[in-house]
């Protein structure tokens, strides 16, 4: 079931890449079982041995009912057996603080020669664009335009109301354009001597973690910069139905989390109740 979704599903999809890594965390416990010995227990079993955060674990089970749906839909399977996902976590309200970003870039540039080259282009593309991880490091230089501003995070496929594309900024522009210097045509922009990075890591690991240590930051992950440009906007003063479409959100809810940061966030609720 897994394999369907992922060969006949997943290239369609908005994100197949995080299709693709779910998968990947899934075939270890899953790929040798039946569908029938999908249960609650067997469930909270993933969970466990996975040990993992409940929202990774979450997002993994998700693809896995995804996935079942799926069969059913093409007649693979008659019906579609439980999936129990942990409970959704409260949405963090974690975000990095200008002198802390500025602290974050300087410990990526200090960091090992290799990762010198990727990681602070990598946290200049999340801070001004507020695209996922995934996104960013799947991101060829033919979804650039430099000459008109725009990069397009959907890689070409077809998405609603124009997911997946943002304008540049100025600095953006600047950044991306000695970046193109080091780079193929068709490569990816963000890269490891050529080669895509498989991940960035966590506040812990990985490169991003060894910055995060050596800037003396903690409580964070590579989402943390999505939610700082979002976060960055709504203080901004930027409406927040245009922070929506910037960080593409499926969810009103979502974009909602950034309202109190907003510098006039219950205004005209306070002055209405002024006029009676």
């Amino acid at each position: 079931m897994l394999d369907l979704y992922g060969v006949e599903h997943a290239p369609h999809a908005a994100d197949p890449a995080r299709i693709g890594y779910a998968i990947a965390a899934l075939i270890p416990f899953w790929a040798a079982k039946p569908v029938s010995f999908i249960t609650k227990q067997s469930c909270r079993a993933y969970a466990t041995e996975r040990n993992r955060a409940p929202a990774t674990v979450r997002r993994e089970l998700a693809t896995l009912r995804a996935a079942l749906n799926f069969a059913v839909q093409e007649r693979r399977l008659e019906t579609a057996p439980f999936v129990l996902l942990p409970e959704k976590p409260e949405g963090k309200d974690r975000w990095l603080t200008r002198s802390e970003a500025a602290r974050l870039l300087n410990a990526a540039r200090t960091g090992r020669s290799d990762v010198r080259l990727y990681l602070p282009l990598f946290l200049v593309l999340a801070l001004y664009t507020g695209a996922r991880k995934e996104a960013i490091l799947s991101l060829r230089w033919p979804q650039v335009d430099l000459e008109r501003g725009l990069i397009d995070f959907s890689g070409g496929r077809v998405t609603n109301k124009r997911k997946g594309k943002r304008r540049l900024s100025r600095k953006l522009t600047l950044f991306l354009r000695l970046a193109r210097q080091r780079g193929s045509e068709m490569g990816f922009v963000v890269h490891d001597k050529g080669q895509r990075i498989k991940d960035i890591g966590d506040a812990t690991n990985g490169s991003f973690g060894g910055a995060c240590k050596r800037a003396g930051i903690t409580g964070v992950s590579p989402h943390t910069l999505r939610h700082t440009c979002g976060t960055w906007l709504a203080q901004s003063g930027v409406a927040l139905h245009q922070i929506s479409g910037w960080l593409d959100h499926s969810d009103t809810r979502t974009t909602m989390l950034y309202a109190h940061h907003h510098p006039d966030y219950q205004g005209d609720a306070a002055r209405a109740i002024d006029r009676h």
